[in-house]
């Protein structure tokens, strides 16, 4: 088995990455801003980074944050990962990153062409949103007393722990380069996702659907960011609400 390092390995992905692989038989080292022995700030580098680096056969890369410095932090991973012989960097990005001109959605894409010159052996995977991510995104907009939706956008949540089985079977092989995108089981209408969560936490809200302007919302319209030809994920969003809120009143919709 092999030395495996997960970088944002106590995040929403990472940590279910780090138990996957550790379940497997792996040596897993976690590194982030506050786990020991390798808190580091990627951002930053350092003797830190090349200390979690040493004898490391293989990188899943899971940090990242909308608040900027990915593309930084990529570059001092990547040159960190050259002086350590690593053989294999692992990349998580998002599907749509070249076809909506969102800032983080660039960064992630940035990131990508980074690894793929890296002149590391390489695998990319890119996914569509996680539960939790729409989860939080509708518990945002049901706060008001009417629940605001973008028009006409769909979304296609896929189930975390399915992405870090993924990442898990990506990092005990060979580098892959670009490979399939991984969704989720279901394309789904906004109002249609509401109305599951409004129902599992017992809420009532009027959804309305409100125009919005621009090229990033005509890219989402337009299904820019889903992928129903990769829709082999399995765990619905009602299944993620059921197990995290309970069947709430009525109990949880689809359509």
């Amino acid at each position: 088995m092999t030395t495996i390092l997960v970088t944002g390995g106590t995040g929403t992905l990472g940590r279910y990455v780090t138990e996957r692989l550790r379940a497997d038989g792996h040596e897993v080292r976690v590194l982030s801003r506050h786990a020991q022995p390798y808190a580091v700030d990627l951002r930053r580098g350092g003797s830190g980074l090349d200390a979690a680096l040493d004898s490391v056969d293989t990188v899943v890369h899971c940090a990242s944050t909308p608040r900027g410095g990915d593309e930084r932090a990529a570059r001092n991973l990547i040159a960190g990962a050259r002086r350590a012989g690593v053989r294999h960097l692992v990349d998580i990005s998002i599907v749509g990153v070249d076809r909506v001109p969102l800032g983080y959605y660039r960064t992630k894409l940035a990131v990508e062409r980074l690894v793929e010159g890296s002149g590391l052996g390489w695998t990319v995977l890119r996914t569509t949103q996680f539960h939790d991510l729409v989860a939080r995104v509708l518990q945002a907009l049901a706060k008001p007393p009417v629940m605001l939706l973008p028009a006409g956008v769909s979304d296609q949540p896929v189930e975390v722990r399915e992405v870090a089985a993924r990442l898990a079977e990506l990092a005990a092989g060979e580098p892959a380069g670009r490979v399939p995108d991984l969704g989720g089981p279901e394309v789904r209408t906004f109002p249609s996702l509401a109305r599951a969560y409004l129902a599992a936490t017992g809420r009532r809200r009027p959804v309305v659907n409100v125009p919005l302007a621009g090229t990033a919302y005509r890219a989402l319209r337009s299904g820019g960011h889903l992928t129903p030809e990769h829709a082999s994920g399995e765990g619905t969003f009602e299944e993620y609400l059921a197990a995290r809120f309970g069947n709430g009143p009525g109990g949880a919709r689809r359509g």
